[in-house]
């Protein structure tokens, strides 16, 4: 039984997100045959999210997969990413730190979404801060480049300062 479920669950992992209806048919195969896996049911959740943008049925699958298996280090960012989305700020703050606390997560990762949180509730610095945080914990040059990328990006949305300008003029009676 293990294998074919496996079987299905591979199919529905090479097919997505290119080839939706045989993603979904082995999605569904998988999850007839182990309606608990976590893997399967963070799939299903990410075709809620991205594909039908039915935040809710999606945050149903994270929830399920999270009780089945909370220790999973790859529920997270795509969980978090679905709450930032939904604006569910208070909930992707919880489950950051909770998140920052399983071995094996994506720590980087987990930074830069603190980081969009942050943006996304209008504190710039504290979103450099973490955006920063998540460049020094990077493991390669293409995140390292995409986190500069997000940094340059949100300090071009803090306020400009204003310069004083110096008065020319001298004092009288000098």
């Amino acid at each position: 039984m293990e294998n074919v479920f496996n079987t299905y669950l591979f199919k529905a992992l090479d097919a997505y997100p290119y080839e939706l209806e045989e993603a979904i048919e082995a999605l569904n195969y998988a999850l007839s045959f182990e309606p608990d896996n976590t893997k399967a049911l963070c799939l299903m959740a990410r075709v809620y999210s991205e594909q039908l943008e039915d935040y809710n049925a999606a945050k149903s699958c994270y929830e399920k997969a999270m009780s089945s298996q909370l220790e999973m280090p790859g529920i997270y960012p795509d969980y978090i990413r679905l709450l930032l989305a939904n604006e569910d700020y208070d909930q992707a703050q919880r489950l950051i730190d909770f998140a920052l606390t399983i071995k094996g997560t994506d720590k980087a990762t987990l930074h830069l979404l603190q980081g969009q949180l942050y943006e996304g509730l209008g504190q710039f610095t504290s979103a450099i801060s973490a955006l920063k945080r998540s460049k020094g914990l990077a493991f390669n040059n293409d995140f390292v480049r995409f986190a500069e990328e997000e940094i340059t990006r949100v300090k071009n949305k803090l306020p400009k300062k204003r310069r004083k300008k110096k008065s020319n003029k001298k004092k009288k009676g000098a």
